[in-house]
């Protein structure tokens, strides 16, 4: 989403910069929550991502430290939690010849910060699983359809089942499970690597296991993103979920009580 400021390696987008990523969606980016006092939890993460991602994507190292300059600089004078989006992409890139693009550049756009968490969202299972699911590549339009078809059906959103029956992700989050004895589960998928789900799974006792449609209907649902934290599901297709237990309220806390990093 690109909304307020946008700056392509520290200066102002044109729309001619944008055509190309527009016409191919060939990219990758990740997107950070910047709290009040400018801290990102995972910021290493976040980097991290980046880095791997531009690598199997570009097939060239990335700059980490090139890149914190660039978001500091998007975030100069601004004030309040805002999410800020880290888009790599080449504006040479070339529908034909994709191959020959191979010099990426630096995307950054700023957005307010909604509330954290938001209220609980319903979600609808929609047989899907998205390419390349490990790279958070900027090839929406898969995951967008299933999130719309879901609300066009009075849900919130879309819960992804792969071929196999088995559950694996959200539209744009992880999603994990606490079961009937307390404990957490991750669904064993091809998903997202999220980085709120990577910083729960260090400071949280859990387990990663296949998870059924008809399983993850008996168990208390979470979605986690770096904008939304940990929000319950109030419902997965017609069947209603408790939003109320220890183990979502700990995840909550735990995760709020993880430091930021400065840029």
């Amino acid at each position: 989403m690109l909304c307020g400021m946008a700056t392509l390696d520290g200066n102002p987008v044109g729309a001619g910069d944008l055509l190309p990523l527009t016409l191919t969606s060939y990219g990758h980016f990740t997107s950070m929550r910047v709290d009040a006092d400018g801290s990102i939890r995972g910021l290493f993460l976040h980097m991290e991502r980046l880095v791997r991602d531009c690598k199997t994507v570009w097939g060239t190292d990335l700059d980490s430290g090139n890149v914190r300059d660039h978001v500091r600089q998007a975030l100069d004078g601004q004030s309040g939690p805002h999410v800020v989006r880290v888009t790599i992409f080449d504006p040479a890139v070339d529908m034909g010849r994709p191959a020959d693009a191979d010099q990426p550049r630096v995307m950054v756009s700023v957005r307010p910060a909604g509330a954290m968490p938001p209220s609980p969202l319903r979600a609808m299972s929609v047989p899907y699983e998205r390419d390349l699911p490990e790279v958070k590549h900027c090839g929406l339009f898969g995951a967008l359809h299933a999130r719309r078809t879901a609300q066009l059906n009075g849900f919130d959103d879309a819960l992804f089942v792969g071929p196999d029956g088995l559950v694996s992700e959200g539209g744009t989050w992880n999603v994990g499970f606490i079961d009937r004895d307390g404990a957490v589960v991750w669904p064993q998928a091809p998903v997202l690597p999220g980085v709120t789900m990577a910083l729960l799974q260090q400071h949280v006792e859990h387990r990663v296991a296949p998870v059924t449609l008809a399983q993850a209907k008996r168990m208390t649902a979470f979605a986690t993103n770096t904008s939304i934290g940990v929000r319950a599901l109030a419902a997965i297709d017609e069947t209603e979920l408790t939003t109320e237990h220890p183990v979502l309220s700990q995840l909550r806390e735990t995760y709020l009580s993880i430091p930021g990093e400065k840029l």
